[in-house]
């Protein structure tokens, strides 16, 4: 300890339980596990030192970003001692931000949000959106290579990050924070850390990419008969001639249960069909005619059968209180009981027959249960959960239905989808690496590590099965 705490400081090496707790439980509540000693180092230099000494000593390691993920993938694997947890709450600098380059450097410790915050002050648009940015880390979020609402229009994290600076296990420092978007000198060796997880090194800094600010945006609320009708919808919003920016479907039971439980939500249209999708559309220019553009397709999608219902929201905050209903549906939704919940991902023409075959084995080998469905119609990730029956503990739910996240991962690769979409693998998917990822891939990926990570002391247990 006395190592630790002479890099960091005494009062950032946390030993006790009561503080170092907190980092060592999932969002969920499902995985517990206190690890030894939490650090809070406060630059790459001292995450290089302790990385150094962890070598040294033979420790493993585990990062910690806003501690939002929903894989496990910061929680230390219970009875995988000795090992240190390393927080990256205190590397929250705003590096740089250039508004001609498009870029804005950071430190991983940043609240995404307050990227967000940056970006608009200097007029320029960082697009990462989801319900947890008021917390998460920008590393966090590199790690787990995580989506949103947005990846319709600007991809996933990896899609938004130019450079990285990267400590590896054994302490050195790879600095490759290029803000060009063209470089042809060998592997891009960014995209090796980006969903790792703290496998392969720990990211201590990023350059992202900007956009030009969304100066007016039309936002609607539709009522849809099936996936089916929701995806002719997609066609024709992505075909209207302005920015489709989101695509939202929702089950029925999911909105119902987020206005009921939530704080200032109400219905946009009357609840009486099956699903519902919240479309937005946007465009860098304040004089775009996105009202009409609006109107016109959705009027064209009532008379072509397409949709059944549609509300426009009339005035911004309208608009922020359905992106505030849609990101706070995990948390309203986790007050009406315990879930079994997936992160897959399939092809966008096989969504209405994946949500249909996930109906139906759940109504086969777990009929009392609630199956409820929120997500990114327009990039295939459909969030599908399993709720217990009123007044069902979790253990009891745990041990009778947890085979439904399996079911669903192995319906989506099937399908030609992924059993993780944007959350991850953690810990908590590593059963379905082993079953359900390609042995070459797997052979590769171990490889890798083995070159980077020989001790496999990082995060040990995540992403690599047997790791």
């Amino acid at each position: 300890m006395d190592g630790f705490a002479r890099i960091v400081g005494a009062q950032h090496c946390l030993t006790e339980a009561q503080d170092t707790a907190p980092y060592g439980e999932d969002w969920r509540g499902n995985l517990r596990a206190t690890p030894d000693m939490v650090l809070r180092p406060a630059s790459t230099e001292q995450v290089s030192a302790i990385l150094r000494e962890a070598a040294a000593q033979g420790l493993r390691v585990v990062p910690a970003g806003g501690r939002t993920g929903l894989a496990g993938g910061t929680v230390p694997i219970a009875g995988n001692t000795p090992s240190i947890t390393i927080s990256m709450e205190r590397m929250n600098r705003i590096r740089t931000i250039d508004p001609v380059d498009m870029s804005i450097t950071v430190d991983a410790g940043c609240i995404v949000e307050n990227v967000g915050t940056a970006a608009a002050e200097a007029d320029r648009f960082f697009p990462l959106n989801f319900g947890a940015q008021g917390s998460a880390h920008i590393g966090g979020v590199i790690s787990t290579n995580a989506g949103g609402i947005r990846a319709l229009r600007y991809g996933t994290v990896r899609d938004l990050v130019l450079g990285l600076e990267v400590v590896l296990p054994d302490g050195r420092v790879l600095d490759d924070l290029r803000r060009v978007r063209k470089d042809n000198t060998g592997y891009a060796l960014r995209h090796l850390f980006i969903g790792a997880e703290g496998t392969l090194g720990l990211v201590t800094a990023a350059s992202l990419k900007l956009y030009p600010p969304m100066r007016v945006r039309e936002t609607a609320f539709v009522a849809v008969e099936s996936p089916a009708q929701a995806l002719r919808l997609l066609g024709r919003m992505q075909g209207c001639g302005a920015d489709l920016v989101a695509f939202e479907l929702c089950g029925q039971r999911t909105i119902a249960l987020t206005i009921q439980n939530g704080h200032g939500f109400r219905a946009p249209v009357p609840l009486s069909t099956p699903w519902y999708c919240i479309i937005e559309i946007a465009a860098a220019h304040a004089a775009a005619g996105l009202r009409a553009i609006m109107e016109d397709s959705l009027a064209a999608a009532l008379e072509a059968g397409e949709c059944v219902d549609a509300m426009l929201a009339e005035s911004e905050e309208t608009r922020a209180m359905l992106w505030r209903m849609r990101e706070s549906t995990p948390d309203c939704t986790k007050q009406a009981g315990p879930a079994i919940a997936t992160d897959c991902a399939v092809p966008v023409s096989a969504v209405p027959l994946f949500l249909e075959q996930v109906h139906a084995i759940s109504a086969a080998r777990w009929p009392e249960g609630h199956v409820m469905c929120i997500g990114h119609l327009g990039d295939g990730n459909i969030h599908i959960s399993l709720q217990a029956p009123p007044g069902t503990a979790r253990e009891a739910w745990v041990a009778r239905a947890g085979g439904f996240d399996d079911a669903v991962a192995e319906l989506a690769v099937a399908a030609g989808g992924s059993f993780s979409a944007e959350h991850g693998i953690g810990q908590s998917k590593v059963k379905s690496m082993a079953a359900l990822k390609n042995p070459v891939a797997l052979d590769v990926m171990r490889s890798l590590k083995a070159v980077l990570d020989p001790g496999w002391r990082m995060n040990p247990g995540k992403v690599l099965p047997g790791g």
